[in-house]
């Protein structure tokens, strides 16, 4: 069994030695660029790690893995140029290190790249591995378009703000442990199971991200905190603090969302202090042990031997207990 850390150097090595031999290389040097900036790599190390449990030397399924990360990155390409953002993991984004046209066109390359590289594995596996792959990609955009709609919304649910980051985030993390055990050759029931606890450690991850962007360290987290705040994201917190407050806390936190100038800190503070009222870190931190919890299960159930899920384990406890 290979643990997650020697994973992570198999995967940041092997993004490291693509190959981009294609011109012109104006094209593909932002494909490079963004995929050199760093990150967690969670989805093709849990593709690896999904592989592990049935098979050893997860390092034969690594350029599948690398399509992955291909195709989440030229996700976050994209994203920065809707949100129009400055910055990715303290780096430009590649719309502000080159242009909008160069985001857009090398996006588009990253996808089809993505698509090569996933699709560089075993002729018996390949289709069931496309559709999936094709599947979540579909997902991921419906997520999108549902977040982008939420932003003209002050009516959104809990449960319509976990379908959004289910379709947004969670699919991508399900897909890539399913692969890895489709290559694997998994049962039919283990690989589902695998995809359902992809689900919930996805959500879980995501709601952690709401959570640390108000309660996080500044220090630790690498940014400012209460960017959620201030851009009046429909996250997890907010959506709970506007559907449980009492009148007067609802007319304080409309009066801040729809403040077209405002002091940052002043707002960033006052709606902290409205989410410490209505009791929304408690809620949040019991559905993200909800989540892993449930995750937990699901992994118990998978049948392979427990010491060969014990590098997944760890690797989801590390990601419970992050605070980045």
């Amino acid at each position: 069994m290979t643990t997650s850390d020697e994973i992570l150097r198999i995967v940041n090595e092997g993004l490291d030695s693509l190959p981009y031999e294609r011109r012109p290389a104006s094209l593909y040097e932002p494909v490079r660029y963004v995929l050199s900036l760093g990150g967690k790599r969670m989805r093709p190390v849990l593709m690896l790690l999904g592989y592990n449990l049935f098979k050893d030397h997860p390092e034969d399924i690594l350029m599948p893995a690398l399509g992955l990360e291909t195709y989440h990155n030229y996700t976050l390409l994209h994203d920065d140029l809707m949100d129009n953002a400055d910055v990715r993991r303290g780096h430009q984004t590649v719309h502000k290190k080159w242009d909008a046209n160069t985001a857009i066109l090398s996006g588009d390359s990253m996808l089809v790249l993505a698509y090569q590289r996933v699709a560089q594995c075993d002729d018996d596996h390949l289709p069931q591995v496309l559709s999936l792959f094709t599947e979540t990609a579909l997902e991921i955009g419906e997520g999108q378009q549902y977040d982008m709609d939420f932003e003209t919304r002050n009516d959104v649910t809990e449960e319509e703000y976990i379908e959004m980051i289910r379709l947004k985030t969670s699919v991508l993390l399900a897909c890539a442990l399913k692969i890895g055990a489709i290559l694997g050759d998994a049962s039919k029931a283990d690989a589902d199971l695998l995809y359902e606890f992809g689900e919930k450690i996805g959500l879980a991850f995501q709601l952690q991200d709401d959570l640390l962007d108000v309660y996080g360290d500044p220090l630790v987290f690498g940014k400012a905190i209460g960017g959620d705040i201030t851009s009046n994201k429909k996250t997890y917190m907010l959506i709970n603090a506007v559907n449980r407050a009492d009148a007067a806390q609802r007319e304080e936190l409309m009066r801040w969302i729809g403040a077209k100038t405002f002091d940052r800190t002043e707002k960033v503070a006052a709606v902290t202090r409205l989410y410490d009222e209505i009791g929304i870190r408690q809620l949040c931190e019991a559905k993200i042990n909800h989540y892993f919890e449930q995750g937990k299960q699901l992994l118990e159930q998978v049948s392979v031997a427990s010491d060969r899920k014990e590098p997944l384990r760890a690797y989801m406890d590390e990601l419970l207990h992050r605070n980045k």
